[in-house]
C-alpha cells in the first residue's frame, strides 16, 4: 500500500478504509494485512462479507431442506454425500460472488511480454462484471461490459467444483457425479446471467439516496433478492436436468 501511494497515488476514501479495516479486531484485520484479494475486494465494497455469508447462509439452508426432504429416513445414513455436496456448494457460492465483486486496483500490475502480456492487459482492464460502476480513474466501455459478460462466464468455476466434488465423491462413495457437465453449462449460462443481474440490481439499491440514508434497507435487499435467485436457480437446475435427460 505504501509502494502504491507513492507511485500511483491512492484515493482518500481508500486509505481511510485500509487504516480503518487493517485495524479490525480478530481476523478481518489479519486478513486485511496480509490477503490481497479480501483487502482490494473490501476496500470498494465494505459490505463484502455479508454478501459472501449471505449467499453461503441462503444456499447452505435451501439446500439442507431439499435433502432432507429428498432423502427422508435415509438422511443421516448417506450423511457423508450430504456434507460432501454441502462443501462444494460453500466453495462455488464464496467463488461466485468473489469473481464478480467490484476490487480495488492498486498499484502497477507488473504483465509478461508478448502475446501474454497483452492478454492479460486486456482482461485486467475489464470490469469485475457487466454493472460494475465507474470510479474516479476507473471508466469502462460498452465494449468492456459485453466482454465480460463472456470473460467471467463460469464454466471454468464449473469444470473446477465438479473436479472438487468428483474428489470428494471418490473419496465417500467412489463414483463421479453425472451431473458434471450439465453443472457447468448451468453455472456458465444461468448462474452467470443471474448473478450479473444481481450485482447490478444491489448496486442500484446500494447507490439509491434511501439507502444511503437508511443502510439497512440495502442489506434486506441482498438477503431477499439471494434468496429469490437461489430458490428460482434450484427450481431451473431441476427443469434442465430433466429436458436433458439426466434426471
Amino acid at each position: 500500500m505504501l509502494e502504491a501511494a507513492k507511485t500511483t497515488g491512492l484515493r482518500e476514501l481508500i486509505l481511510a478504509r485500509y487504516l480503518d479495516l487493517q485495524g479490525s479486531v480478530g481476523p478481518l484485520g489479519f486478513l486485511m494485512r496480509h490477503c490481497s484479494m479480501l483487502r482490494n475486494r473490501m476496500l470498494v465494497d465494505p459490505s463484502f462479507l455479508f454478501k459472501v455469508g449471505t449467499e453461503v447462509v441462503i444456499d447452505s439452508c435451501c439446500a439442507t431442506f431439499a435433502e432432507v426432504k429428498q432423502r427422508g429416513k435415509d438422511f443421516w445414513a448417506e450423511f457423508e454425500l450430504y456434507a460432501a455436496d454441502l462443501l462444494v456448494g460453500i466453495v462455488v457460492d464464496i467463488a461466485l460472488v468473489g469473481m464478480l465483486a467490484p476490487y480495488a486496483r492498486i498499484g502497477k500490475r507488473s504483465v509478461s511480454s508478448g502475446f501474454l502480456g497483452r492478454l492479460q492487459h486486456v482482461c485486467g482492464a475489464l470490469p469485475s462484471s457487466v454493472f460494475e460502476a465507474e470510479r474516479p480513474g476507473i471508466k469502462f466501455s460498452l465494449q468492456q461490459r459485453i466482454a465480460t459478460y463472456f470473460y467471467k462466464s463460469l464454466g471454468g468455476l464449473g469444470t473446477v467444483s465438479n473436479l472438487f466434488a468428483a474428489s470428494v465423491m471418490s473419496v465417500v462413495y467412489f463414483h463421479q457425479s453425472i451431473l458434471g457437465p450439465l453443472s457447468c453449462v448451468f453455472l456458465a449460462v444461468s448462474s452467470n446471467t443471474r448473478y450479473q443481474i444481481i450485482n447490478g440490481l444491489e448496486r442500484v439499491v446500494e447507490a439509491s439516496p434511501l439507502a444511503k440514508q437508511i443502510p439497512p434497507v440495502a442489506m434486506a435487499f441482498t438477503v431477499g433478492v439471494r434468496f429469490a435467485n437461489n430458490i428460482y436457480g434450484g427450481m431451473q437446475f431441476v427443469d434442465w436436468a430433466k429436458w436433458s435427460g439426466v434426471q
